[in-house]
């Protein structure tokens, strides 16, 4: 695609040439003179020319002679203009113009450059495209200057449109200046050696620079020894240039650094290399990508002393002439020295060695460009084989994996033959009617741009197919079947149909390049075909290679792997936690917070903290609690350390090495509200910081980089060399800052957080007074804890169309992402607009339901849509993901599938704006958006919305109104509560726990146990006995109730919950002896209980199901698990009166019960109990979470497990609360540290040990023993009081209880 939409650029480049014309640098002469004004009509080739005075020598600017300019016989895209300039050139600009007095005049063509007139080569500008933008008329001039000037002999222009009511017609001009340059030839055997004299010191920067080309992929070009036996060689290696730094003369791994840049450098054409080093960063330059190389450190002390050119020999290691340089240099360039020149002054400092001239010979290799779909070559066959046999040879390049290399017809058995790629590989396939007669495969990973040699040989009866013989891959395979070639042979592909030509073609074209066409031994001449003397062609590229490598430099990110065909290139991605056609977007939130409002609970996440930015994904602690989020970043020490004097040790120190890499801890720290890290050390006469005045005994290192020395301890300030007690007045002597200064012989401790991010996180700890004797001492350095991501919730609130902000220049050239949430009542309003001269980015509102995201390259704008399905402007809380890279453009709006344009091929790629970026309107303050922005980032980097709100007017810093999004988040009657940066979730009404209200808070239960709730005291019928019964518990009586729990047991039958009321009326759930489910309503005093019996059984199996139970009045309904709904409707009265408590376990006041139900109370329940709610209390997370504020009453063992979880628990989703409980506490004067310090004296601890585990197996066996003895009397006591008329009723059992026991608390053994 060329530049029409740019039409106006010849123009504006015209105008930048006129103002930015004096080309060079360091003040030497302005490369803008006319180069082809002054040349003589020998000067000018053209493909043909309409007539004498329309000759190709007319065809200079503003020139009148002849027919006032070039028109060739025939308009067509084979044509071309050629000028030789005389010498070598540097070009830096061109100018077109039609032919005088006519309506001929070109609007669009290529231009290309040669050294020879032979191998031609393409000019692109930087964005990759060819394609010039010609005339409008057939008198203005248009002028293009070069983004990269050209240095060569031969230009030919190559037109491809023209006036569609004329005919190509051209005037040129070419501007630039003389260029001047040193060269050399080497043959393979030759080199160049330069000895560097001996300097006075190290240089800071060495710099060394060359040209070359060749056609040879493989090949040294330059070596150089320094000191310490340090190598450094530039080395062609398959059209790739590697540079290897080495030392010594081994090559392992340890000592040897290889980076490679650059491909198809094979290609007979110039390159540019530069080496520029300073200390431990090297710049590796090749064309027009430069690399930087960061040394390792053995390597990076270099000090050259010799350096050879086009080989690799040196003092330790001979010369290997397969591995030297065959081709031209120019310019060979050491810190500023022309080493070609000095050889050619013969200087004593340079020694030539073998075959070596100073001109560059290059030999004529004719290529010919296979670019599509239409592209063939037609050559006639030999008729008679001089040799006897029928022999075809070629070298191609490709890309692709499939396509037609050869076809020809086998007259003699009426058959055809086809010799193509598939899979990258070779492959030979003779058709004879109708059917496959033979198939030969050779070669392998032919589709990696080299040149393959391919030669087919049909001797007698011999069939022999060979690939890269030269390189010791052939592969020949032979078969008796002689044959001829038909008249034709059809080369890339066949020509279309209707053409009358016999050829056909069931694979893929072939797209790449050919050269070295052979038959019976004899080169083909590609000129001659180009001229239309030999065989026929249609849309090929003679005399030039035009394959290009889109995979360098590589447009895939963040290590995406490259992959290409002819035409476009493809990232794999599979690996780098990136994603998008170039690996730009990140997989991965950018911290804890986005992981939380996605509903996740805590567990290990990858943070990417800069989303597409360079810092890599890593692997992070996210602890969701109920009011905050935090990220935990653990290092190699967080245990209590224990230190002791030893003899010849003055200090300790430790480094901490953290799970995450420095930029992203400083990044992660950066972009938290606040962080905070425990620092804590125990002593005895071990002295701290000493006093104010003194030189600390200890410090710690913190801070961003290398950190800084810090001189203060947790939960003091910065500089104030204090501990936590100093600023208390709180130190055990007044005289010092620091508990541990006063330098007791008990046992004292200074600890506490530290929480100014500036010194955050402790990189190394140095502890100085344990060198006494009777010293000790003890430190702890917590995790990195941190919390509050100030870009998620970074939001302004614009109230007006008119109003916006305005930011520096967004810089997306090549890969652009942007992100943000919003939310609106407006229907319409633009998110964000950036503008260029021609180049735009925006992003808007187009409608209540669509967002629009739109650009444009230079291609004409492109625009992505994405429709919703319900309004986005229901104010609430939207995501818009919006991306724009080389190969596409997407957008995504909250969960809904992503949108995609693909780019248009060979287009323009660079993004190129210059005004201020708009957020939230646009330059002509109209279709302004109305609303909120939140999190708005652009590529990775967080715009602060709110500072740049808080001096704008009409903008508003903060957004409120979170729970309208997000209140779904919070499960089994939470309720949402709005933050100024946020929300939580209370699970005060719930029966569950956690961020979200999500985990449930379950407790294992023995026969014993017992859970009393007890509903509001009877205070009126304490102060007035007299009153009556409706008046005292009138406010609590209950129309209705919600119940729900879960269970695990084998027990059966067993009492799961009982309510009773001051009234001598109840609600029991019970499982009955038929393992199902009971319901007993008794709300009438008076009356017997009304027992309401599921069909659902197999509820005892030890499984955990779910209960629950809504009464409404007179009807009830039950469910169990996913069964469907039972209903049942109560007879006797509908109002359950003055509750009093509810029970779970053992009921111990149960002579108020009927007497089966009383019996079944007494024996208590053996299971698990889990999110028990009835009506808004929950009792057991009362009792389990708050039994110190909450009216329960626990009797009997109960701990807190998960028995409730259906799932097998996962260690990273337990939610810890972020405190120091689990941490080791203060330790006062005298006390020990006892289960806190990590003793250096393992034996001691290994005693210990054995004698507590002796003593609690000798109690553990006590126990087991009264118990057996406590369950057999108690199983003769239910015995006792069954009744004679039902047997089976409770068949309760010493063996059922145990085994429940052991299955539901996993934390108890008997021995």
């Amino acid at each position: 695609m060329y530049l029409g939409n740019k039409s106006r650029g010849g123009i504006i480049a015209q105008v930048a040439f006129l103002l930015f014309g004096s080309y060079g640098t360091s003040g030497e002469e302005v490369c803008d003179r006319p180069l082809v004004s002054n040349l003589p009509v020998s000067s000018f080739r053209s493909s043909s020319q309409l007539s004498s005075s329309h000759g190709p020598g007319f065809a200079k600017v503003n020139k009148r002679e002849g027919a006032g300019g070039w028109s060739p016989l025939s308009s067509d895209r084979y044509q071309w203009l050629e000028a030789d300039l005389g010498r070598r050139t540097q070009i830096t600009a061109v100018a077109t113009q039609g032919r005088y007095g006519s309506s001929d005049w070109l609007t669009a063509y290529l231009l290309t450059f040669s050294d020879t007139g032979h191998n031609w080569r393409q000019y692109r500008q930087e964005d990759g495209i060819g394609v010039f933008p010609g005339n409008s008329n057939a008198d203005s001039v248009v002028q293009y200057k070069l983004q990269q000037p050209v240095v060569a002999r031969y230009l030919r222009l190559v037109p491809l449109d023209w006036n569609p009511s004329g005919r190509i017609g051209l005037r040129l001009e070419t501007y630039g200046c003389p260029y001047t340059s040193d060269v050399m030839s080497l043959d393979g055997s030759g080199s160049l050696f330069y000895r560097v004299g001996a300097r006075p010191s190290q240089r800071s920067r060495e710099t060394i620079s060359l040209k070359f080309k060749t056609l040879c992929n493989s090949g040294t070009l330059l070596h150089a020894e320094g000191q310490r036996e340090h190598n450094l060689s530039l080395e062609l290696e398959k059209g790739q240039l590697l540079l290897r730094l080495q030392q010594g003369v081994s090559s392992s791994s340890g000592s040897q650094h290889v980076v490679s840049l650059g491909s198809l450098l094979d290609d007979q054409h110039w390159h540019h290399v530069k080496l520029e080093w300073l200390r431990a960063r090297l710049n590796f330059t090749v064309d027009k990508t430069t690399l930087q190389v960061h040394i390792p450190a053995q390597l990076s002390h270099w000090d050259i002393h010799q350096l050879s050119v086009g080989t690799v020999e040196s003092s330790q290691r001979p010369a290997d002439s397969k591995r030297n340089f065959h081709g031209c240099l120019e310019n060979v360039l050491y810190n500023g020295l022309n080493l070609i020149k000095l050889a050619k002054q013969k200087d004593h400092k340079v020694t030539l060695m073998g075959n070596v001239t100073f001109s560059c010979v290059e030999p004529v290799s004719v290529a010919v460009t296979f670019n599509g779909p239409q592209s063939f070559l037609q050559l006639p066959g030999v008729p008679a084989w001089s040799s006897g046999a029928v022999l075809v040879g070629l070298q191609f390049r490709t890309w692709n994996k499939a396509g037609l290399l050869l076809t020809f017809e086998l007259p003699q058995q009426e058959g055809v033959a086809w010799l193509y790629l598939s899979e990258a590989r070779l492959r030979l396939q003779i058709h004879t009617a109708g059917r496959v007669l033979l198939e030969l495969n050779v070669g392998s990973g032919l589709n990696d741009g080299q040149w393959h040699s391919v030669e087919l040989m049909s001797r007698r009866d011999r069939l022999i197919l060979t690939v890269d013989e030269e390189k010791g891959a052939t592969t020949p395979t032979s078969t008796s079947f002689p044959f001829t070639t038909g008249s034709h042979l059809f080369f890339g592909g066949c020509p279309a149909e209707g053409s009358g030509q016999e050829c056909r073609n069931p694979f893929n074209v072939f797209q790449g390049c050919m050269r070295l066409l052979s038959q019976d031994n004899q080169p083909v001449d590609l000129m001659m075909v180009q001229q239309r003397l030999l065989g026929n062609y249609s849309h090929l590229q003679i005399d030039m290679c035009g394959i290009i490598d889109r995979c360098s430099p590589s447009h895939c990110e963040h290590g995406g792997r490259c992959s290409q065909s002819w035409s476009m290139f493809h990232c794999n991605c599979s690996t780098s936690g990136y994603r998008g056609a170039t690996c730009h977007s990140s997989i991965y939130e950018q911290s804890c917070d986005v992981y939380k409002h996605k509903g996740n609970p805590s567990g290990h996440y990858y943070i990417d903290v800069d989303g597409s930015g360079p810092i890599k994904p890593q692997l992070i602690y996210c602890n969701m609690t109920e009011e905050k989020t935090w990220m935990v970043i653990q290092h190699n020490n967080t245990e209590l350390t224990t230190i002791r004097p030893s003899p010849g040790r003055q200090q300790h120190s430790a480094h901490f090495d953290y799970s995450s890499e420095d930029e992203q801890l400083e990044a992660i720290i950066s972009q938290s509200e606040h962080c905070e890290q425990e620092l804590s050390y125990h002593c005895r006469k071990s002295r701290l910081l000493n006093t104010p005045e003194g030189s600390p005994f200890s410090w710690w290192v913190g801070g961003p980089g290398l950190g800084q020395v810090q001189t203060y301890w947790g939960g003091a300030l910065p500089s104030s060399h204090q501990c936590a007690c100093g600023l208390r007045d709180s130190c055990l002597n007044p005289k010092h800052y620091c508990n541990c200064d006063a330098d007791y012989e008990q046992w004292a401790d200074d600890s506490g957080l530290l929480t100014h991010k500036e010194t955050l996180p402790v990189r190394s700890l140095v502890v100085g007074d344990i060198q006494r004797p009777g010293s000790e001492a003890a430190y702890r350095v917590g995790p990195l804890h941190c919390h509050g991501d100030k870009n998620y919730w970074n939001a302004a609130f614009f109230d007006k169309e008119t109003s916006y902000l305005h930011f520096p220049t967004f810089h997306g050239e090549l890969s652009a992402d942007i992100s943000f949430l919003f939310k609106t009542t407006a229907s319409s309003g633009v998110f964000m607009e950036n503008l260029g001269i021609k180049d735009f980015i925006r992003i808007e509102l187009n409608s209540s339901s669509e967002v629009l995201f739109s650009f444009d390259v230079g291609n004409g704008p492109l625009e992505v849509c994405v429709k919703a399905s319900s309004p986005l402007n229901d104010n609430r809380w939207h995501v818009v993901r919006a991306e724009r890279n080389v190969k596409e453009a997407s957008l995504r709006i909250d969960e809904l599938p992503a949108t995609t344009r693909e780019a248009p091929a060979d287009g323009h790629i660079h993004l190129q704006l210059n005004s201020q970026l708009f957020i939230g309107g646009t330059a002509s303050r109209q279709k302004g958006f109305r609303g909120c922005i939140r999190s708005l980032q652009l590529n990775g980097v967080t715009l602060d919305l709110e500072e740049r709100a808080k001096i704008t007017p009409g903008v508003q810093p903060g957004c409120p109104g979170h729970c309208s999004s997000y209140s779904s988040l919070c499960q089994n009657q939470g309720r949402c509560v709005e933050r100024s940066k946020g929300f939580s979730c209370d699970c005060g009404p719930s029966a569950y726990t956690g961020a979200f209200c999500q985990r449930e808070v379950s407790a294992s239960f023995k026969s014993g146990t017992s859970i009393s709730y007890t509903f509001r005291e009877p205070y009126e019928l304490s102060r007035n006995s007299s009153a009556l019964p409706s008046s005292i518990y009138s406010d609590v009586t209950l129309r209705g109730e919600n119940v729900s729990l879960s269970f695990r047991t084998s027990q059966t039958p067993a009492l799961l919950l009982y309510v009773t009321s001051y009234y001598r009326e109840y609600l029991a759930l019970l499982i009955n002896r038929h393992d199902k489910l009971e319901v007993r309503y008794k709300l009438h005093n008076s009356r017997d209980a009304e027992v309401l019996r599921s069909s659902v059984g197999n509820l005892a199996n030890r499984q955990l199901h779910t209960v629950t139970i809504r009464r409404l009045a007179d009807t009830v309904s039950i469910q169990i698990d996913q069964n469907a709904t039972e209903d049942f409707n109560l007879t006797s009265d509908v109002e359950f009166n003055a509750i009093k408590s509810l029970v779970l376990g053992r009921v111990h006041e149960s002579g108020e019960l009927d007497p089966d139900l009383a019996r079944l109370a007494s024996l208590g329940f053996t299971g698990c109990l889990s999110g028990v709610h009835f009506n808004s209390v929950s009792p057991l997370k009362a009792a389990l979470l708050h039994a110190d504020t909450s009216p329960v009453i626990i009797t009997g063992p109960l701990a807190q497990s998960n028995c409730g979880s259906s799932a097998p628990t996962n260690p990273y989703a337990a939610e810890t609360t972020h405190s120091l409980s689990d941490q080791s506490g203060s330790v006062g004067p005298g006390e020990p540290l006892v289960n806190a310090v990590r003793s250096e004296s393992a034996l001691i601890g290994g005693v210990i040990a054995v004698v507590i585990f002796a003593t609690v197996s000798a109690l553990a066996i006590m126990a087991r023993f009264l118990y057996r003895r406590k369950e057999t009397y108690r199983n003769q006591e239910v015995k006792a009081v069954q009744p004679t008329s039902s047997p089976p009723e409770f068949p309760f059992s010493s063996q059922a209880d145990s085994q429940n026991i052991s299955s539901e608390n996993p934390n108890e053994y008997f021995i």
